[in-house]
Formats: structure tokens, C-alpha cells, sequence
């Protein structure tokens, strides 16, 4: 399953680019083929920003990296467990 979100990360992100620079050069006179390019643009990058996210999940969990210590973690702290 891994493999096939790291496969989806690639894709999401290449579909992004792809359609992004096609929806920054479409003259202004085509513009349902802008707005088309652009939203399929949107949409490969929420695609690949969760795919992206999924995968530092897993890495950290496997341990395969370092938990991150810029994130918020919600542990309790000493002294206030009720």
C-alpha cells in the first residue's frame, strides 16, 4: 500500500505541474480550457499534498525516520493528569 501512495504522490505531483504550466499558458481567450487545466492543476496538488503526508506518516511510524519535533505533540505533561 505504501508503494502505491508513493506511485500516487509522483503521479498527483506530475499531473500538478503539467496542468499548472498548461493553465498558465492557455491564451485568456480559451479560458474553459484555463479554468479546466487549472482545476485539475488544484486538484493534483491536494492529491499529492495528502499523498505526501501519508508517507511521512508511515515513515515515522515504521521508524524507518525520526518523529519530528517541530509538530505540537499532545502528551500529557507531568504533574497534570487528572
Amino acid at each position: 500500500m505504501t508503494k502505491l501512495i508513493a506511485v500516487l504522490n509522483v503521479v498527483a505531483w506530475a499531473g500538478f505541474w503539467s496542468f499548472g504550466y498548461l493553465a498558465l499558458t492557455t491564451p485568456v481567450e480559451q479560458g474553459g480550457r484555463m479554468v479546466v487545466a487549472l482545476l485539475l492543476a488544484a486538484f493534483g496538488a491536494a492529491l499529492g499534498i495528502w499523498a505526501w503526508f501519508r508517507i511521512v506518516r508511515h515513515s515515522e511510524a515504521t521508524g524507518y525516520v525520526r518523529p519530528t519535533s517541530s509538530r505540537a505533540r499532545h502528551d500529557a505533561d507531568e504533574g497534570l493528569d487528572a
